[in-house]
């Protein structure tokens, strides 16, 4: 049996400095599901997960390496270590595996926000969107999953399809900050 080791669509794209102020970088291979579950069903679907499944709009929570991030009244991104187990929930839900559909890249630094505001057409202010925060948007042309982990660090989520895309996005906007 040949063992098959996931690879991140940005293999070997190190870590870039984009400027003194900017940082973007590649995040390794995680396990990630798509739930979807009514609220009878959301406590014992975060209780088997390890983590409460926020049930405030447009936030995430992370415990560990564990992450849920809110996409809908009934829907949540699930992020966990590589060869964690799926949840197993007996209400009414689906659980989809993800994992090697979306990979995730950290933008940080003091001029994080000046450069997502060139592709992402929401406000990123602190005040506007505080840490904890997340948002389904678009960078340039590709969807993405926008979360808000501390006040200059932003996780973002891309179908690996994009991936390349929004990395060489960042790049060049980089250039006009």
């Amino acid at each position: 049996m040949v063992e098959m080791m996931r690879r991140s669509v940005l293999e070997g794209v190190s870590e870039l400095k984009l400027r003194s102020s900017i940082k973007v970088a590649a995040l390794a291979p995680k396990q990630r599901w798509i739930l979807r579950v009514g609220a009878e069903g959301s406590a014992e679907a975060g209780v088997a997960f390890g983590v409460d499944l926020a049930q405030v709009p447009c936030r995430a929570v992370a415990s560990g390496e564990k992450s849920a991030v809110w996409l809908g009244p009934d829907e949540w991104l699930l992020i966990a270590p590589v060869d964690t187990a799926a949840p197993v929930v007996s209400a009414p839900h689906s659980l989809v595996d993800v994992s090697h559909r979306q990979t995730a890249m950290e933008v940080s630094g003091t001029r994080a926000v000046d450069l997502l505001n060139t592709g992402v057409m929401l406000d990123l202010r602190l005040s506007a969107f505080p840490m904890g925060m997340c948002a389904r948007t678009l960078l340039g042309k590709a969807d993405v999953v926008l979360w808000r982990k501390e006040t200059q660090v932003f996780h973002l989520e891309v179908w690996r399809s994009f991936a390349p895309y929004v990395h060489e996005f960042l790049i060049q906007a980089s250039l006009g900050l």
